[in-house]
């Protein structure tokens, strides 16, 4: 099984996305995200949630406590509730030190290799939302 590791998810265009209230209510792409590809993605340790957020991930030794767990992530919140905190968490708080996984403009502190492009995919934030929702306490 090939799995895609988050990195500059490339030249290719951001779907376009409607916020409502505090969550994007639709995915972003056509088809549902895939669990495993999720949770392999939130415990890559080079650039997403294991940085900073612990959680349900035995087999990892550190995990991070900057932010909340994750841990029942998805009895706590929608789907697109997620969805927009992964595409954009600064839309419900200014002051986040959560990277916007999902947008290029109005970035002023972005690595080099990120410019221009989202750290993750339309199809990588799917697959983080779809492990999320089944993180139930």
């Amino acid at each position: 099984m090939a799995l895609a590791l988050p990195g500059p998810a490339g030249a290719q265009a951001l779907q376009p996305y409607a916020v409502t209230g505090d969550a994007i209510l639709e995915p972003l792409t056509n088809a549902r995200g895939d669990a495993t590809r999720g949770r392999a993605l939130v415990v890559e340790r080079s650039s997403t949630c294991i940085l900073c957020h612990s959680g349900p991930f035995p087999e990892q030794k550190f995990q991070g406590d900057l932010a909340p767990d994750l841990s029942g992530s998805g009895s706590r919140a929608s789907e697109g509730q997620l969805r927009l905190r992964l595409v954009d968490a600064s839309r419900l708080n200014a002051a986040t030190i959560m990277p916007s996984y999902y947008r290029t403009d109005g970035l002023d502190r972005v690595g080099t290799p990120w410019r221009g492009k989202p750290i993750l995919s339309a199809e990588q934030i799917e697959d983080i939302v779809a492990y999320l929702v089944t993180l139930r306490e």
